[in-house]
């Protein structure tokens, strides 16, 4: 069974989610993985020139989640380099060879300002609602939080191999060990954008909005009255392992307060199969006139016309 088709829109905010293979613990958190990662999630968004706004996101031991505001198509060449890099440079980082993502990403469309807070809430829930830590800001690995709370830009270190390879062979590479050394560092800086919702309010106003959040993610979990793991147990898990058991739920469409805004997507996402299916099936008879939905990608096929002559 193929994957659903990716319907994007000219432009729109996504909750986009992403798993380790086998769900295994390969993003542990720790100092050196949180400025590995940091720096190429800042890379990429540099990358994007523009096209892709971060507004939150939470780096779980073997998940990601981001929140995005996203122009066209330019969310699957985002996601291409952030996935890419952090299986090159988190798999070296704890020694895994592999494959490094469990499937392809999500990124499922937020519709209204009320689900887009509670997508917020559902980011900084990450740590406290799983039982591993009593208060989001004592989750270990790399959030947010801090750039909500505090200055919206932090510095983080980009590796540069690139730099490294064209080294390679020179005097410049004697005593220098390792491609995490400082000689290949780049300082790359990662903005977090105030949920567009937000944006007409104070800085303070905003932080305060943050607070809430926090307080009734941490009640709701006091209420559960159970003990919780500690950042220093969940730092010395190994990142090889295996979970034996995964949270596992099927992706929604979307995400709306409204059940007519969740109808109306449905009925967009109908047709646009509709549209892609049949010029797909034009295409692959090679008919390249065939005219496909905007910001979605043709099959990777040989035609059969042109099949037949190879």
């Amino acid at each position: 069974m193929g994957w659903p088709l990716r319907m994007f829109q000219e432009e729109g905010l996504y909750f986009v989610t992403s798993r380790c293979f086998q769900g295994r613990l390969l993003l542990r958190p720790s100092t050196e993985m949180n400025e590995v990662v940091g720096g190429v999630l800042a890379r990429a968004v540099q990358q994007s020139a523009g096209t892709v706004r971060l507004h939150a996101f939470t780096f779980a031991s073997n998940h990601f989640h981001l929140l995005v505001w996203a122009r066209g198509d330019s969310l699957a060449s985002f996601m291409q380099y952030l996935r890419s890099n952090l299986s090159k440079k988190v798999g070296r980082l704890v020694d895994w060879s592999g494959s490094f993502w469990e499937r392809r990403y999500s990124a499922e469309p937020v519709l209204d300002d009320t689900a887009l807070v509670g997508r917020l809430r559902y980011v900084l829930a990450h740590g406290v609602k799983e039982g591993l830590v009593e208060k989001s800001a004592e989750w270990p690995g790399l959030t947010c939080l801090p750039q909500l709370l505090g200055p919206a830009r932090r510095l983080f270190q980009w590796f540069n191999w690139t730099k490294r390879w064209s080294k390679r062979g020179s005097q410049g590479m004697a005593g220098v060990q390792g491609r995490f050394a400082e000689q290949w560092a780049e300082p790359v800086e990662l903005e977090v954008a105030p949920l567009p919702c937000w944006k007409a309010l104070a800085e303070e106003e905003r932080q305060r909005a943050v607070q809430g959040l926090l307080e009734e993610v941490e009640a709701e979990a006091r209420s559960r009255n159970k003990p919780v793991l500690g950042a220093l147990a969940v730092r010395a898990q190994h990142p090889h392992t295996r979970p034996e058991h995964l949270k596992r739920s099927p992706r929604p469409l979307g995400h709306a307060s409204t059940r007519q805004a969740l109808r109306e997507l449905r009925e967009q996402y109908r047709t646009f199969v509709a549209v892609f299916r049949e010029a797909s099936a034009q295409w692959t008879r090679g008919d390249f006139s065939a005219s496909f939905p905007r910001f979605s990608f043709p099959p990777r096929v040989v035609p059969s016309r042109f099949a037949r002559v190879l």
